[in-house]
């Protein structure tokens, strides 16, 4: 081989080394990129009612700095982008719910890597409607038989499946269709109220004995309308179901992930607290395989 020959063999065998090098260092920066993370949702997502305040966010949306988008970024090294907002309701993804305060899905672009929310217990009132309802009628009862359910019968399931469901979907496959690189979660609610009445529980959450399964019932149809709507859609659905037996309202300080009406220690009742809001975002990374 001729030393011309030689040389240019050596070039082409640096140069190849040098692109192999580059593209290594590019994999690496790559794979260093935190995960642009966007959280949407209501105040189950802005963790309404636990302190601190997040100073940066609408004093309207109530949200916390340890709400579980926060826990969740803090634990996975994500960048976070933080849009939630208390009493949003699936309409406020696309439109503005406060003076001031841009749709949630303004926040995504194809650049977004992660979506979490929360969202459709507000649509249609259904979860402060039922509350209300049947913490009148067992005030009135003592808490003694099912006046909630004998008055209002299935008219909440009804509305979820003829509106929220709907409102469900549309509201998922605009997130796919904002943010088509994500990997996009929904979770359910927690459970507010036990399976069936428990001692001590009607000075915590006003409600008759018989409706407290009434109740229960009505947060299971509006969970498993939360899983059809993501099935749709093509959204992986994060089960609050299981983790959250025993760590309903009527629990004892400690032990509870929702606080009650009466008694609580959140400034915003029927809500999680920071443990609560922890559990949520352990429950995410399990079901995401998020590290």
């Amino acid at each position: 081989m001729s030393v011309r020959a030689r040389a240019r063999r050596l070039a082409a065998v640096a140069a190849a080394g040098l692109t192999c090098l580059s593209l290594s260092v590019a994999t690496q920066a790559r794979a260093a990129d935190p995960v642009n993370y966007v959280a949407l949702g209501d105040s189950y997502s802005a963790g309404s009612g636990v302190l601190p305040l997040d100073l940066g966010a609408p004093l309207e949306c109530a949200r916390s700095t340890a709400n579980y988008p926060h826990v969740l970024a803090a634990r996975t090294g994500a960048r976070l982008t933080d849009v939630t907002c208390g009493g949003a309701q699936t309409k406020d993804f696309a439109g503005s719910q406060y003076p001031g305060v841009a749709p949630q899905l303004d926040a995504l672009s194809a650049n977004t890597d992660l979506v979490t929310m929360t969202i459709g217990g507000n649509d249609n009132n259904t979860f402060i409607d039922a509350i209300l309802a049947c913490g009148s009628a067992g005030v009135v009862t003592l808490g003694l038989g099912h006046p909630c359910a004998s008055i209002y019968g299935s008219s909440f399931d009804d509305t979820i499946d003829s509106s929220t469901y709907p409102a469900l979907v549309s509201a998922l496959t605009a997130v796919r269709a904002k943010a088509p690189n994500a990997r996009v979660a929904i979770v359910g609610y927690p459970w507010i109220v036990p399976a069936q009445a428990v001692p001590g529980c009607f000075a915590k959450m006003p409600i008759a004995n018989g409706d407290i399964p009434y109740l229960r019932d009505l947060e299971a149809h509006l969970n498993a309308a939360v899983q059809r709507a993501a099935a749709a859609t093509g959204v992986r659905y994060v089960d609050m179901a299981s983790v959250s037996n025993g760590h309903d309202a009527c629990q004892p300080i400690g032990t509870r992930w929702i606080e009650p009406v009466l008694f609580g220690t959140n400034y915003v009742p029927v809500h999680p607290n920071a443990l609560g809001e922890g559990a949520m975002a352990t429950q995410i990374a399990s079901t995401l395989g998020l590290g």
